[in-house]
């Protein structure tokens, strides 16, 4: 009954194959799944995140950033995609992790998940938040009061905190209406989706078709700024700690994973939503982010909720009021507000589906993993999860909730990465649809990689993960030790013997 004990392939697999009335309803094809990891993907780290990191960071290096955060993410794409195909299952990087490390790093993996999914999508509201008080001040003439639109002090004092809030309240609003979303389904939840995918998409490309007839190239020079002395500011040190801050970019495509037990043929469509949504949102992230620092100083895009606004309405400015920057601008924000609108199901979907998968393996108690009789999904900790949402969006800056959310994604790439290793190691015989090439070679490196971006995040943020994490531990040796399906299984066998 070691803490180490790993749950069996064979187990995993005959449970995705229930479809009994206590499962997850198998709806989603190849396009829901591609278009899940786009809506996910597509969000909050370009509309909001690159504008911080160009400032503060990289400059208009935040390009090469890009593909540092790229590079990474699609090492670890390989890495997701051996397993969904091989694992398909609800409960991502946790249940990978439960198959090939043990049940205490799959809790680990599963409590830091939370990280990435509920944190995330508070940090998605917040830029939610900052777009949509953008959008009535510009074109409305509506002025939210920043009192009622920014984060207060007194929960976390960070960069983007005001002594004169009280509440996020926009960031609640959509937490809470998002919440309602995916409780009524997931096929619901996947169509509103696909539809705002489609909208997203469209703003971005005319970003790049329309802005890059009005790209100052002085803008881009120097490319890399010379390094002010402190590690992260500028220069190279400055690259990768911006590869890091936007790589919350990129989080998206291992979403997808978390929904193979409701895609009618996992073993095939994993791979290609996972490794389809990655490519295509690559390509779209370097182009855009070029032409953002190509609008604009990147000066100028220091503390602002909505960058890419400012680098259109700076070219506009500069152009004498342009009547087709004007309508980007426009587009843009409206883009932005409903294309984080659909980040925030994506990850509001995925949490809800880790708590359900480890309360049935007895490490959350039974509420968690129940399942609505009507909707067929988990209801009760989709609700535990908006709340959660909220109140961390309603109460947290952006810059505090995304490089947490950065440290725990890293955190979880690294565990799926060296889980293949150990899967190959384990289970040579193991015949899954896609794998991994060049394993150990590919794993290895991609562990490395995620783990150097994690280093390259402020101190700050790593005390806020060791403390996490030591709750986490709390929590389950005080529960999720003694009630453990898999220990219990153990338990009894033992007792037979």
């Amino acid at each position: 009954m070691s803490l180490f004990a790993t749950k069996s392939i064979e187990t995993l697999r005959a449970e995705a194959a229930d479809t009994g009335e206590h499962s997850l309803k198998r709806v989603l094809g190849p396009i829901n799944l591609v278009t899940l990891g786009i809506g996910a993907i597509i969000g909050t780290g370009i509309f909001v995140l690159t504008g911080h990191a160009a400032a503060d960071n990289a400059g208009p290096a935040i390009v090469l950033s890009m593909i540092i955060a790229g590079f990474a993410s699609a090492l670890a794409g390989l890495c997701y995609s051996e397993f969904a195909s091989a694992v398909p299952i609800a409960g991502s990087a946790y249940t990978y992790g439960y198959a090939t490390l043990g049940e205490l790093f799959a809790w680990i993996i599963g409590w830091d998940l939370i990280l990435e999914y509920a944190l995330g999508a508070a940090t998605v509201a917040v830029g939610w938040s900052g777009h949509v008080s953008s959008f009535f001040h510009d074109f409305l003439g509506i002025t939210i009061p920043a009192s009622l639109a920014s984060a207060p002090c007194w929960a976390i004092r960070a960069a983007g905190c005001s002594d004169a809030a009280v509440l996020n309240l926009p960031a609640v609003i959509i937490a809470l209406a998002v919440t309602v979303l995916i409780v009524i389904g997931i096929k619901e939840s996947a169509n509103f989706n696909s539809a705002i995918v489609m909208i997203k998409v469209a703003v971005v490309l005319i970003v790049i078709l329309g802005g890059a007839a009005y790209v100052n190239s002085a803008n881009w020079h120097p490319f890399i700024p010379e390094n002010t002395g402190t590690f992260g500011q500028f220069g190279w040190s400055g690259v990768f700690q911006g590869a890091a801050v936007i790589f919350f970019a990129y989080i998206g495509f291992d979403a997808v994973s978390v929904a193979a037990q409701e895609a009618k043929n996992p073993q095939k469509d994993m791979p290609i939503g996972i490794l389809g949504s990655l490519v295509v949102c690559t390509v779209l992230y370097i182009l855009v982010s070029g032409i953002m620092v190509g609008l604009v100083p990147y000066q100028k895009l220091s503390g602002t909720p909505a960058p890419m606004v400012v680098a259109i309405a700076a070219a506009e400015e500069a152009s004498g009021g342009n009547w087709l920057l004007h309508s980007m601008k426009m587009l843009v924000e409206l883009g932005a507000i409903a294309g984080l609108s659909s980040v925030m199901v994506v990850m509001m979907l995925a949490q809800p589906r880790i708590f359900y998968s480890m309360a049935k393996d007895g490490l959350l108690p039974p509420f968690a993993k129940a399942i609505h009789p009507r909707f067929r999904t988990p209801h009760i900790t989709s609700i535990i999860t908006g709340v959660v949402v909220a109140l961390a969006a309603g109460v947290t800056p952006i810059g505090a909730l995304g490089e947490l959310v950065s440290i725990g994604t890293l955190g979880a790439f690294v565990i799926v990465s060296l889980g293949i290793i150990f899967l190959r190691s384990r289970r040579p015989d193991l015949i899954a649809p896609f794998r991994t090439p060049w394993v150990p070679v590919l794993p290895a490196v991609s562990a490395l990689v995620s783990f150097a971006l994690m280093y390259s995040l402020p101190a700050e943020t790593w005390w806020r993960l060791v403390i996490w994490m030591a709750i986490g531990l709390v929590i389950y040796f005080a529960y999720g030790y003694s009630h453990s399906e898999l220990r219990k299984t153990e338990g009894r066998a033992a007792g037979r013997r």
